[in-house]
Parts: C-alpha cells; structure tokens; sequence
C-alpha cells in the first residue's frame, strides 16, 4: 500500500531506524528490476558523457545542447515516473484540486509481512547513489562553467540542476516526510546520541 504523507500529521517511518528495520528482516540483494535499474542510471549518465565530450563528438553546439537537453528530460520522467516506484517503493507528484490549487503529494510505500515486497538493497543503493551523484556533478559543472566564463553552457548546466535536482529533493521528502517532520527526527537522533553518550560516561566514571 502507498502511505501518503501530504499531511504534516501523517505518522513517517524515521530514517535513522533504517538498521534496525533491515536486522529484523531478510536481506534482498538481487536486482530484481534490471531494467529500471539501467534506465535509471543511463539517461543521467549519458548527458554527463555527452556533456564532458560533447567538443570532440560533434563541432554543433545547438545539436549537443538539444541531445543533454533531451536526455536529461527522458531522465527526468523515467526517475519521476518509473524507476522510483520499482527500485524503492517512493512517488511524488502534483495535482490540482477543485479550486484550482496546486497540491505536492509524497508517497512511500511499506510492504506487509505477507506481501513480502522489501525493497531490494542492491536496487536501493542503485537508485539513490544516481539519484545523489549526478546532482552533484551538474553543481560542480556548473561552477566550472561560471569560472571559466562558457556562458553559453550555463543554460544547459542550470537545467540538469534543475532537473534531476527535483527528483532529488522530491524523494528526499517522500523518504523523510514533510520539513516539520525531518526536524523533529533529526531532534529526536541528536538527544538519543546526547543521552547514549552521558550515559556511557556515566558508566566509566
């Protein structure tokens, strides 16, 4: 079933008691959806590669910004759509009510003891090692193209940013839950951390 956590009082599974889900539980490490797992990192990847080599394939400026442009919208609805729905159980999407209001909605799903659909590790650390590093690369490529004055890249780079930065900030809030939510788990770590460690020192003392 997908739990919708659009609502700040939803109740939200806490990340940081992911360790103690996966001990209790039997690890999956086979892929188990091979081909969303290669679309998931080959559109990304490729307008990374096309990007890095893009003077040497082609002389075109125009057809080497329409190709990243491309791949990077492909990536954008296959990431959205697909591959986090099979790889890690999340979705995120909009919807506009009656009176014409935009609504964000996050979802993650939770799998029952006896549909025993856990998510597979392998696939999961697939999908968020792409959904994070290709981010990354596209800040990085955006300062470097800032730096060495190619301002004519600097729409392209903006829009891989933008793009995948999306994917990225809506799965994080569909893993976490809404912003009240992610500060009162982080709240909630830091003073079991503050009280383990007093309580140790307690203990040597």
């Amino acid at each position: 079933r997908l739990q919708q956590i659009f609502n700040d009082d939803t109740e939200d599974v806490s990340l940081f008691d992911a360790e103690e889900e996966t001990t209790n539980r039997p690890k999956k490490s086979k892929i188990r959806h091979p081909v969303a797992s290669f679309f998931h990192l080959f559109f990304r990847v490729s307008a990374i590669i096309v990007y890095l080599l893009c003077e040497l394939l082609s002389s075109s400026f125009i057809a080497c910004m329409v190709t990243i442009i491309l791949l990077l919208s492909c990536d954008f609805w296959a990431v959205k759509n697909v591959t986090g729905r099979l790889m890690v159980g999340l979705r995120w999407w909009n919807h506009i009510d009656e009176d014409g209001k935009s609504h964000w909605v996050f979802e993650s799903r939770k799998a029952s003891p006896q549909e025993n659909k856990a998510v597979s590790e392998a696939e999961s650390r697939i999908f968020w090692l792409g959904l994070i590093a290709c981010p990354v690369l596209w800040v990085i490529f955006a300062f470097s193209a800032l730096f060495s004055f190619r301002v004519k890249w600097l729409a392209v780079v903006i829009m891989g940013v933008v793009l995948q930065g999306a994917n990225l900030y809506g799965y994080i809030r569909c893993k976490v839950g809404s912003r009240k939510n992610f500060t009162s788990m982080a709240t909630s770590y830091l003073g079991k951390q503050f009280l383990r460690q007093n309580t140790g020192g307690d203990q040597t003392s």
